[in-house]
């Protein structure tokens, strides 16, 4: 019987049960695809990160329960905290290979890691009103990214106590919606929600951030921003524009070390 080693991390997270939970599975070679989604469907956490090591990088897959995706930011940072943290990584850089999206390095400063990810490209949306019937409220302006939708509204309040309808967000064909606006005491505050990956909605999404801090740097001005993802959970973020990249920072916290048996 082959074993696997899983690690579940809460990331952009100061303390446990906070943050977004991830699963990390180190292996030594890559294993049947189908296994993977089943590993993660079974795992029923938003996003399970498998690893391999290849010479001095890590080749890195992330799943949903129920696909594959380009791009997971917080389990991300959840892998590079269990190579850091677990598995004694002396360099102070991870370096990530993602076959859907290239190169991924993440930073250890102190107790935050800092997730270096490709900024997104971003074009306007004219669909508001197929995006109100999703949310409820009219955003003032939308754009479309690589994987997912913006849309950005009046106020924190507004995100805050918006009555998401899964069904009308489901419609829309990409990953998944942000809804965005200005924050009280972050620069920024986001809610993530993706029912068409099997996810309603996302406690902190790293990868999410690729597109809200160009939209946030241009509006402010400034290209250090905090940002606050405003779900149950809740989780803080330290981010920062560098153009054509973009440093997304969060603590995380170990919660669970474990065996997967596969037959």
């Amino acid at each position: 019987m082959k074993k696997i080693k899983i690690y579940q991390v809460d990331a952009f997270a100061d303390k446990l049960f906070s943050g977004n939970p991830a699963a990390v599975c180190i292996l030594d070679r890559w294993i049947n695809e189908g296994i993977m989604q089943a590993i993660a469907a079974e795992n029923n956490l938003a996003e399970t990160a498998f690893v391999v090591p290849k010479n001095s990088i890590y080749e890195i897959r992330w799943f949903t329960p129920a696909v594959e995706v380009d791009l997971c930011g917080h389990a991300t940072l959840a892998a590079a905290f269990v190579l850091f943290e677990c598995l004694g990584q002396k360099e102070p850089e991870v370096v990530f290979v993602s076959p859907r999206s290239g190169e991924l390095r993440v930073f250890q400063k102190g107790k935050m890691l800092y997730l270096d990810f490709p900024t997104d490209t971003l074009t306007p949306y004219h669909g508001l009103d197929q995006i109100r019937s999703g949310i409820g409220i009219q955003p003032k302006e939308a754009y479309r990214g690589k994987t997912d939708y913006i849309a950005i509204v009046d106020s924190e309040e507004e995100v805050r106590t918006l009555k998401p309808n899964f069904q009308e967000i489901a419609k829309l064909p990409g990953r998944g919606l942000i809804v965005t606006a200005k924050g009280n005491d972050a620069d920024f505050v986001s809610r993530f929600f993706a029912p068409q990956a099997g996810i309603n909605e996302d406690p902190v999404t790293g990868s999410a951030h690729t597109s809200l801090i160009p939209i946030w740097w241009k509006k402010l001005g400034k290209t250090q921003l905090t940002a606050e993802q405003l779900s149950v959970r809740g989780g803080k973020l330290s981010c920062e524009y560098r153009n054509d990249r973009c440093l997304i920072g969060g603590e995380a916290k170990l919660y669970m070390i474990g065996e997967i048996n596969i037959e």
